[in-house]
């Protein structure tokens, strides 16, 4: 994949795009209970200096839905744009196919971006689900819970495909504010026990 005319625009709303249409599936999904099958913690139970490595929130179950959901996103937005009369003007070039492959890498990518954060919380005793309780770490890891899983999606896009910096910017800009309002839906919803 060249970068030669990308927009960085169109890139940006069609990550944003795709990763809406893969967050609702997944929301979607975790209210199943069939879902609850899949809810096997990713550090199996073991500890690091004796506190749980991820916790008991990270579960295969996110992933189960988050990368074939992305996959899907992914090549039914590509598809859609090609039959477009714009078509896919200023994005990647490729087939629905292949940005169904894009579309898993970067939902795997999104998916792994969470567990460093989660790693740091539960070294710092911070339970899963819960906020900080110092103020400042609070606000901290409120950016960082915001942002985790974005930077882990453009990392993971970066090794395979040209994304601009711009391309980035935008993203971590509108998609926390996304992530955010999702948030509080879910929260209003009693889908999440806060509005973080």
């Amino acid at each position: 994949m060249t970068g030669a005319l990308l927009n960085p625009a169109a890139c940006a709303a069609f990550l944003v795009g795709a990763f809406t249409l893969a967050g609702v599936s997944q929301t979607a999904w975790l209210a199943l209970p069939l879902s609850r099958r899949f809810a096997i913690p990713l550090d199996g139970g073991r500890t690091f200096r004796g506190r749980r490595i991820f916790g008991a929130n990270k579960t295969l179950r996110g992933f189960v839905i988050m990368v074939p959901a992305t996959g899907l996103s992914f090549a039914a937005l590509a598809g859609l744009l090609e039959g477009s009369p714009s078509g896919q003007t200023g994005l990647w070039p490729g087939a629905s196919a292949d940005y169904g492959l894009l579309g898993m890498w970067a939902g795997m990518g999104f998916m792994l971006g969470e567990l460093p954060n989660s790693f740091v919380k539960r070294q710092l005793g911070i339970a899963p689900g819960q906020a900080a309780d110092a103020v400042y770490a609070r606000r901290l890891f409120g950016v960082f819970d915001r942002i985790d899983s974005i930077l882990g999606m453009l990392v993971a896009l970066t090794i395979v495909a040209p994304v601009s910096w711009l391309t980035w910017a935008y993203v971590l800009i509108v998609g926390p504010l996304l992530h955010a309002s999702f948030s509080l839906l879910l929260f209003q919803l009693g889908g999440k026990a806060r509005a973080a």
